[in-house]
């Protein structure tokens, strides 16, 4: 158990049977009244985002998640499979275990399956992916402004705005919280 005042961003609890992250925090003291902690959690079960507020005296439950890297094989439908590259053992999921993260996957990806003791949550994505264009338009000469953006279509089947200066067949930097292009892969 851990008192709400030593709660940090990050931290995973356990609260009327749910899975929390912590997001946000932060510790309240009212001018009249007792003190109280007001935290921004996450769902991991289902990626829902909530807000609450505990007494200052309230204790939760600690939640023991388990990371475990495994490399995205394929999908055979609506099931997705992962390897451990350690054991070779494959797990499938899912495409609603997976989420809004499966845009994000192709081949011999490795990302986290997020395990609480033996149920199995979903899966974090590296923060940044690199990724082939498949598809874009030639930029026109002449035709350049400031930030000017296209659309291009990557070898996942996602399309994303890139930079004019950015062609058909170049590795580009996506980034996994949104989805918008960082850089040039090197």
């Amino acid at each position: 158990m851990v008192n709400v005042n030593d709660i940090k961003n990050g931290m995973t609890v356990q609260d009327e049977g749910n899975i929390y992250q912590v997001l946000e925090f932060s510790h309240v003291k009212p001018g009249k009244g007792a003190a109280f902690v007001k935290m921004k959690l996450k769902n991991l079960r289902t990626g829902s985002i909530v807000e609450k507020t505990y007494n200052s005296s309230v204790k939760l439950e600690k939640a023991n998640i388990q990371r475990k890297p495994m490399q995205y094989l394929y999908n055979a439908g609506d099931a997705y499979s992962f390897m451990d590259m350690t054991t070779y053992e494959q797990v499938e999921l899912t495409s609603s275990q997976i989420g809004d993260n499966l845009k994000f996957l192709k081949e011999n990806l490795t990302v986290d399956l997020v395990y609480f003791g033996t149920e199995l949550i979903g899966i974090n994505l590296p923060e940044k992916i690199d990724y082939v264009i498949t598809e874009t338009e030639q930029a026109v000469k002449g035709n350049t402004s400031s930030g000017a953006m296209k659309d291009a279509t990557l070898e996942n089947g996602m399309t994303i705005k890139v930079p004019l200066f950015i062609n058909e067949g170049e590795a580009v930097i996506i980034s996994t919280s949104d989805g918008k292009y960082v850089s040039r892969s090197k």
